[in-house]
């Protein structure tokens, strides 16, 4: 057998029982004008012969760079590897690879994405963005270049084909405060960040303070992480704060936060309720489990994808497409009653 990396289309063509330019059309995209039953002979040759197109002649053939920068702001955080991951499974399927970019946020980096889009290093770029607007992207679009952005709330849309998706995280904060208060909580604590998502979340946690008519207690701490939920913890226990909840906006928070609320001799649940944002994979491996939103950030990346490549390959064109996700509440052990006597 020849060796795969010599096996042509031509090699396949012959196999499948078609012709070259058919391969050709399958490969680049056109499976939606391939006959099934043409297709599936195809790709049963591929597989026999373990055919691997030469990606330096597609990329002269198709004038593309057959790559996607994915953008995000940490990849220490679990949230975001979960979104890359899903949004390289769909690129790789459609023979693109996948670039991460940490940016931490910073503008300088986001924008030297943008550069690198602009001067063809990329075909397209998905990710999130904490630092650049819709401005930012005009010489990129305008280029050519499709953009998608995960964003924690609705945008308006613009005069650019820029598509958003996203998911209402100020509904998700409210709701989930919403039950802390149903449960009895009149006392609830809130460990946030300052800058991305955290804004809409914190609020959703006032928005339903403020309907409850109970009043809002808010500690920040500048890092994201678990460490940062423990410092922000830490102030509330020395501060004597009376609370029978705290809402983290974010599971690391949250699980830094009950590591120090344990740390004081709290019980959590049965003293005080964590709740936290993200359903990262180890809110279901503390102890007790974390109560939480689940964004379900592999199938955000897996949408954010294939509308890129919808762009990419003209299968959509026209103005901004806005797309919401899902999310869901997930009740695990950290929640409970509010203890009365805190309250009174």
């Amino acid at each position: 057998m020849k060796n795969p990396a010599r096996i042509t289309q031509m090699d396949v063509a012959r196999l499948a029982g078609v012709s070259q330019a058919t391969v050709s059309a399958a490969l680049a995209g056109g499976r939606d004008v391939v006959a099934a039953e043409t297709m599936e002979r195809i790709d049963a040759a591929i597989a026999e012969l373990g055919y691997r197109p030469n990606r330096f002649a597609q990329a002269l053939r198709t004038q593309r760079s057959m790559t996607i920068a994915c953008v995000v702001p940490d990849l220490a955080n679990p949230f975001y590897p979960s979104l890359f991951l899903g949004a390289q499974a769909v690129a790789e399927a459609a023979d693109f690879d996948v670039v991460a970019v940490n940016s931490g946020g910073q503008r300088a980096r986001e924008m030297a994405v943008v550069q690198a889009a602009c001067e063809g290093r990329y075909d397209g770029v998905v990710g999130v963005f904490f630092s650049l607007g819709a401005r930012d992207f005009t010489g990129m679009v305008e280029a050519g270049v499709p953009l998608v952005r995960i964003e924690a709330s609705r945008k308006r849309g613009g005069p650019l084909a820029i598509d958003d998706l996203y998911v209402d995280n100020y509904a998700a904060a409210r709701s989930l405060v919403e039950g802390l208060i149903a449960q009895g909580h009149r006392r609830i604590a809130m460990v946030a960040g300052r800058g991305g998502p955290e804004t809409v979340r914190v609020m959703g946690y006032r928005r339903a303070l403020e309907a409850a008519g109970v009043e809002a207690q808010i500690w920040e701490d500048s890092d994201f992480s678990d460490e940062g939920g423990r410092r922000a913890a830490r102030r509330f226990v020395a501060a004597g704060a009376r609370a029978t909840a705290v809402f983290a906006a974010n599971d690391l928070m949250a699980i830094g936060v009950m590591q120090e609320l344990a740390a004081a001799g709290l019980n959590v649940p049965r003293d005080i309720s964590v709740v936290g944002f993200d359903d990262i994979h180890a809110a279901g491996l503390v102890t007790p489990g974390l109560t939480t939103v689940s964004l379900h950030q592999d199938k955000m990346g897996r949408r954010a994808a294939e509308m890129l490549l919808e762009r990419i390959t003209g299968k959509a064109s026209g103005p901004a497409r806005i797309e919401e996700c899902a999310y869901h509440l997930r009740e695990r052990g950290s929640t409970g009653p509010a203890r009365q006597d805190v309250n009174d």
